[in-house]
């Protein structure tokens, strides 16, 4: 490869990783400074896989002139894989715990679909 495509390939790669960076703080500060489960459980999940995969696109673009043996861009492309199917189940069953548990503020919500959804479930179905 030449000179000025490693030079481009390293300055996206500082700028997607500084990106990704930025995200995952905003999103570490987001679960500190959010007074609800559901504001924090969205900044959970939102800025933070996208701050990841920006990340892991800056560390790929940084790998792709010099590919070594040990690490590889498969790898970076399966832990973003990973993270995209893991962190939206953890923020459901979070969000479900806290509803059935009584954290959630029900004056903070819209609508409330899963009230009636379980009103109009059978007793005998109920755990």
């Amino acid at each position: 490869m030449s000179e000025q495509l490693i030079a481009v390939l390293d300055w996206a790669a500082l700028l997607c990783i500084l990106a990704g960076a930025m995200l995952s703080l905003v999103a570490g500060v987001g679960l500190i400074r959010f007074p609800d489960l559901l504001s924090r459980m969205h900044t959970a999940a939102k800025p933070q896989i996208l701050g990841l995969l920006l990340v892991l696109v800056g560390i790929g673009l940084r790998l792709v002139p010099v590919e070594t043996n040990v690490f590889s861009v498969g790898t970076l492309v399966l832990v973003g894989l990973f993270q995209m199917v893991t962190i939206p189940v953890a923020g459901h069953i979070t969000a479900r715990v806290g509803y059935r548990t009584g954290r959630i503020d029900e004056e903070s919500l819209a609508r409330d679909e899963l009230a009636e959804r379980l009103e109009a479930r059978p007793a005998d179905e109920e755990r």
